[in-house]
């Protein structure tokens, strides 16, 4: 069973005030709450994480004994399991709305008929604030069961190139449960964004009691790029434009994504630097975000060795009263 800290998850201090805790739980509260992120399972668990956390927190009474507990949580709950006494003495109880001082356990029939059939809460606080002698998510006596539990989300890191985000790809994932091995298909859908996610449905821990599995959760970081560099939906690169074409004028060879160059007007007199816009040549469009357009920053390829005619013309460029300075007609 995980210890859980509960002044982590509100991100405050053990110093702070009744009011500063209540602050930190409305704002967190606000972030993740359900209505904000719709099917986000992630966002879910975090909301019921800060829920729990000002469970206790926010009451004064269950906060006193969190920080009774403290690192000598364990021997508590072994204790407990070992039918012994609480080594803090007096029993972890929760006031149920009675009459004023008066604390008792609150049973799992009365969890149940405030949370509904799933538990909102964890195995930690179950133990410690959900009735004593740490009989945790069960019902005891005759006709004893496990209460069926969902298994955890879980969540890990997968790198992509550039390539495989604007294609979309397959990635084959070896997983393990149990002991056993087994490979997982998983399709990464075209114009993912690095730090998005992907859902793999059933393939988080397992659940308890006949519960179902947790989901898995991708998390998607894209590799650099050694042409292209991605900006949202939108590309950029460099294209190399030779001094002769950056005067006059021309086109140039710009690559894409997509495998296949397009030719790029280059006006006389572009300057070094200078950045053309290739509409819907970026990434591909993704739910709400349109197809993204490529931008190219012109590189102009000052030569770095002359054949003896090529010299013979720059010097007499060079001769010319108005080289390098434009010219204005009336």
């Amino acid at each position: 069973m995980e210890f859980k800290d509960y002044y982590a998850t509100l991100g405050v201090t053990k110093a702070a005030s009744d009011k500063e805790i209540k602050q930190a739980y409305r704002k967190l509260a606000r972030k993740f709450h359900p209505d904000v992120n719709p099917g986000d399972k992630a966002a879910e668990a975090r909301f019921k994480d800060i829920n729990e956390a000002y469970e206790v927190l926010g009451d004064p009474a269950k906060r006193s004994k969190y920080d009774e507990l403290g690192a000598n949580w364990r021997q508590y709950e072994q204790a407990g399991a070992q039918g012994g006494a609480s080594p803090f003495g007096g029993g972890w109880n929760v006031n149920t709305g009675g009459a004023p001082g008066g604390y008792r356990t609150m049973t799992q029939e009365e969890m149940e008929g405030l949370f509904g059939d799933t538990n909102p809460f964890s195995d930690f606080f179950t133990t410690f604030f959900g009735g004593s002698g740490g009989a945790a998510g069960s019902r005891t006596g005759r006709g004893a069961k496990i209460r069926p539990r969902g298994g955890r989300d879980v969540e890990h890191e997968l790198e992509l190139t550039l390539d495989e985000a604007y294609q979309g790809t397959t990635k084959r994932l070896a997983l393990e449960r149990g002991g056993a091995s087994r490979t997982v298909d998983v399709r990464i859908p075209a114009g993912v964004s690095d730090g998005s996610r992907v859902r793999v449905a059933g393939e988080g821990e397992p659940g308890a009691g006949g519960g179902p599995a947790g989901d898995l959760y991708l998390r998607l970081r894209l590799a650099p790029h050694p042409v292209f560099e991605r900006k949202g939906q939108h590309l950029h690169t460099t294209v190399v434009v030779p001094v002769p074409t950056a005067v006059l004028g021309g086109e140039v060879d710009v690559p894409t994504m997509a495998g296949k160059s397009v030719r790029l007007k280059i006006p006389s007199f572009t300057q070094n630097g200078q950045v053309f816009r290739l509409k819907t040549y970026g990434m591909p469009a993704r739910g709400t975000h349109p197809q993204g357009d490529l931008y190219a920053r012109v590189e102009v390829q000052v030569p770095t060795a002359l054949t003896a005619e090529e010299r013979e013309h720059y010097e007499a460029l060079a001769k010319l009263p108005s080289s390098g300075t434009p010219t204005t007609t009336a």
